[in-house]
């Protein structure tokens, strides 16, 4: 098995790593806290939260295994050297852990606010479904050889399809309403600043290491920080350059006559939306 090679390198991927888990962790809580003082979740996407939920279901799934099972790990360094390093670290495991906390209670204010006209889509509830069905089928397909470590590239398939898409609905829900309304830009900040810490502890796993097996050993991870930093420009570009006059100040939008504009945006809109997406 590998170590570390240089202590200050080891001590700033663990900083890096942690840094990303915070932010990441934390940029759950500024939507939760606005569909709470809001009493409504008008103007945030639920096929955004649906697909994100599955995409960090199937992410803990591969996070964890590979983290504790001691079977995986070695069938990984039969693949790719007994020389590399795990590439899943404890803050991994415990963003994931959070994430699917999050986003299920997000979905649970979803039920019990006010959600205008909207609903989710047909397209994306099919999706989830096709996602589960197929790794449920190689699960059984992985059971009699045991390859635990090909069924969690699966999952680490599944996840990053799911980052790739789940992202933009609340684009194109945006871009219909013309505002951001309802979507809360701290979780865009913050999910931005993870993304970047999470890229930069990679770099810094391979450089002590002299080796990018990192990346392309676990390259789901690479595209997670990747796709989710260009996505997040995307939302900061709709927020503070195209769609600006959607909010005032840095002041929450609870007002009910501000809801009230928010659903008649959304009536005309969201039917076409949702199918579209």
């Amino acid at each position: 098995m590998a170590s570390w090679n240089s202590f200050p390198l080891q001590v700033t991927y663990e900083a890096l790593g942690w840094f990303a888990f915070f932010s990441w962790s934390i940029s759950f809580y500024p939507q939760v806290i606005l569909n709470f003082r809001r009493k409504s979740v008008v103007g945030l996407n639920f096929d955004f939260v649906l697909l994100n939920l599955t995409k960090h279901s199937s992410y803990l799934i591969y996070n964890a295994s590979l983290y504790f099972s001691s079977a995986i790990q070695n069938q990984y360094y039969k693949k790719y050297g007994y020389g590399e390093m795990i590439p899943v670290a404890a803050n991994d495991v415990a963003f994931s852990i959070h994430a699917v906390l999050l986003t299920a209670i997000t979905l649970f204010q979803i039920a019990i606010y006010d959600r205008g006209e909207q609903k989710v889509s047909k397209i994306s509830i099919g999706i989830v479904s096709v996602a589960w069905l197929t790794a449920a089928v190689c699960f059984f397909i992985a059971l009699p050889t045991h390859s635990w470590l090909w069924l969690l590239s699966i999952f680490n398939g599944i996840q990053v399809f799911m980052t790739v898409i789940k992202y933009i609905p609340q684009a194109i829900f945006n871009f219909l309403r013309k505002s951001t309304d309802g979507f809360s830009i701290g979780n865009i900040l913050l999910d931005f600043s993870g993304g970047v810490g999470n890229y930069l502890q990679m770099v810094v796993q391979s450089v002590d290491q002299d080796s990018w097996v990192n990346f392309y050993g676990n390259i789901g991870k690479v595209l997670l920080s990747l796709i989710s930093v260009l996505f997040d420009i995307l939302f900061i570009i709709q927020h503070y350059v195209l769609y600006p006059t959607a909010k005032k100040g840095s002041k929450w939008v609870d007002s009910s006559e501000q809801d009230e504009q928010v659903r008649e945006h959304l009536v005309a809109p969201d039917q076409t939306a949702q199918e579209n997406v």
